[in-house]
């Protein structure tokens, strides 16, 4: 493994410092890392490479910020959209194996985008709520999962309307995103996905996030949860933004000035 060990180039750089802050923003309102690291690791690294390092730098790492919310989870709520993603996760998973590079680039970012404007709207699901819908909503968010990592955004808008308070949210969120990352180690293995390299770049960032995990972790109860919000929208958009193929020019130059 040791000989795939990653040089500390441009790249590597920018993708510390994203996961860094993607650590900060999970460790201050729960969701995130996906949303943030996925467009960037995509357009670094390519889309393969981004989930692989995104399931390595949020299992091990997280397990401080998450064991102490286990047990505030409602489980009735979070074990139906888990039956649900992991239906569907396979399936999304064979989309990131087959499809072409840049249109995943493309889908991943602009979905993320459509995700985040969603949730910065406060728009919310008015539908029924069961235990057949939790699960439909589970199968979106494990196909969001199994491309770019990024299961979040369908659960959140659901769980938002049902006037969960912030910390049991919070709580619900950690727990389903920890099953998950179980779900798509084995996913990712079977795919034939982690190959040393990815594997090597997602060990060599999990300190950064930890890190970053360790300060929002820090910072949560200092601010409100609406400036959390703000936070982590705005850096889900800024990353979306950047690693569009349309603007890799501009991404690129920005990732060299600060590797340099």
């Amino acid at each position: 493994m040791l000989t795939h060990l990653p040089d500390l180039d441009a790249a590597l750089c920018g993708l510390l410092a994203t996961v860094l802050l993607a650590g900060i923003a999970r460790g201050l309102s729960g969701f995130g890392t996906g949303m943030i690291v996925a467009p960037v690791a995509s357009a670094l690294y390519g889309p393969q490479v981004a989930i692989v390092i995104i399931v390595i730098i949020d299992s091990l790492p997280v397990l401080p910020v998450t064991l102490p919310a286990l047990k505030h989870a409602r489980w009735r709520q979070v074990l139906p959209v888990a039956a649900g993603l992991f239906v569907m996760l396979p399936f999304g998973i064979m989309i990131l194996k087959s499809g072409d590079p840049v249109l995943l680039r493309w889908a991943i970012s602009l979905a993320i985008l459509v995700c985040a404007g969603a949730l910065w709207s406060g728009w919310t699901w008015r539908g029924p709520r069961n235990a057949a819908v939790a699960a439909g909503i589970g199968g979106l968010a494990g196909l969001l999962g199994g491309i770019a990592s990024i299961p979040g955004p369908p659960v959140i808008l659901y769980w938002l309307a049902s006037g969960l308070p912030a910390a049991l949210l919070r709580a619900n969120l950690l727990t389903l995103f920890f099953l998950s990352e179980f779900l798509s180690i084995g996913n990712l293995w079977v795919a034939g996905l982690f190959e040393p390299a990815p594997v090597m770049l997602g060990i060599v960032a999990a300190p950064a996030y930890f890190v970053g995990l360790w300060l929002g972790a820090r910072l949560y109860g200092l601010g409100s949860e609406a400036t959390y919000r703000r936070v982590t929208f705005g850096l889900i958009a800024a990353a979306a933004i950047m690693a569009l193929p349309a603007t890799e020019w501009f991404f690129r130059g920005a990732v060299a000035l600060f590797g340099s």
